[in-house]
């Protein structure tokens, strides 16, 4: 796929996540935090679309060197990011959507189809390198995302970690394989992404041609949510706090979620009981955005159709 198309994919994957509105316990167009605001997130987006049209360039550079895969550099690709989103927005706004994007983005450089994208998408994470994984721990740090929860061993928020990583030639791969079992981001990119293709991008692609793109952007992320307790809520609140959202979101669903006036009571219902008690489904969010944009990436032939003529 064309790197310029792939990284405008991610850019309004970025933009229509945030905008998604009313995304329970998130910011969104008519919600903001103390710390972080509507715009904010539509600024990350856009900052950080050069990181990710690079990662498609790189996909393209070396799609038929597999052996060179890992000079595609995604931790690298992931520091830049929040890096340069760190010059413009105060606060982490997108460190868990960059560590999903970019990736794919790597992955559809080299990739004619969805099918074929996934399939690499998974060749990609396994041929990082240990390089990656400093990188990403120093990205982590520097979003003072909270990691991906402590570790006896390895931990992201000790600096002698990274030393270990590249002695012990530890790749970024195997660092989030070791995290997958309690952190959702980590299991999504050491599984092919199964949330991503499974669940998000087809909900998505299935409401967007029945109704609108804000309906299809909400319903997904209630999908998701019902069906995987988010990493964030329970990294903060506990295993059981994170159930009992997930079985709101399925019985937000059960009543039409966003696409019955039934439904939206009990969203806008949610939505604020998850703001009034400081639950935020971050990680929920995140894999919104990485299930928009697979979405947006399934219209790359009638993309180029359109711009071939």
């Amino acid at each position: 796929m064309d790197p310029s198309f792939i990284a405008k994919c991610a850019q309004i994957a970025s933009a229509m996540e945030v905008s998604g509105h009313p995304k329970p316990g998130n910011v969104h167009r008519t919600q903001d935090f103390p710390d972080m605001i509507f715009e904010d997130f539509l600024i990350s987006g856009i900052v950080s679309g050069e990181s990710m049209e690079q990662a498609a360039i790189r996909g393209l550079k070396f799609g038929e060197k597999p052996q060179k895969w890992h000079k595609i550099c995604l931790g690298e690709l992931i520091l830049e990011a929040v890096l340069e989103t760190n010059r413009w927005v105060a606060k982490n706004t997108n460190l868990g959507i960059m560590m999903l994007l970019i990736p794919i983005s790597a992955a559809a450089g080299m990739s004619e189809n969805i099918d074929e994208l996934r399939s690499k998408l998974d060749q990609i994470m396994k041929s990082t390198s240990p390089q990656d994984a400093a990188n990403l721990y120093k990205a982590i740090n520097i979003a003072d995302a909270g990691g991906m929860g402590e570790q006896d061993d390895l931990d992201v928020s000790d600096y002698d970690s990274l030393h270990e990583l590249i002695e012990d030639g530890i790749n970024m791969y195997t660092v989030l394989e070791m995290s997958s079992e309690w952190d959702c981001l980590s299991y999504e990119l050491t599984h092919s992404m199964p949330v991503t293709f499974q669940t998000g991008f087809p909900v998505f692609k299935d409401i967007q041609k029945k109704y609108n793109t804000n309906q299809a952007t909400v319903q997904t992320f209630l999908n998701i949510l019902a069906q995987n307790p988010d990493t964030l809520i329970r990294r903060k609140y506990g295993e059981d706090k994170a159930q009992v959202v997930s079985a709101i979101a399925k019985s937000v669903l059960h009543r039409g979620g966003i696409l019955t006036q039934e439904g939206i009571s009990k969203l806008v219902e949610f939505d604020q009981d998850l703001i009034q008690n400081k639950l935020n489904p971050g990680t929920t969010a995140d894999l919104t955005a990485s299930s928009i944009m697979v979405a947006y990436l399934d219209y790359y032939h009638e993309y180029k159709k359109i711009y071939d003529k």
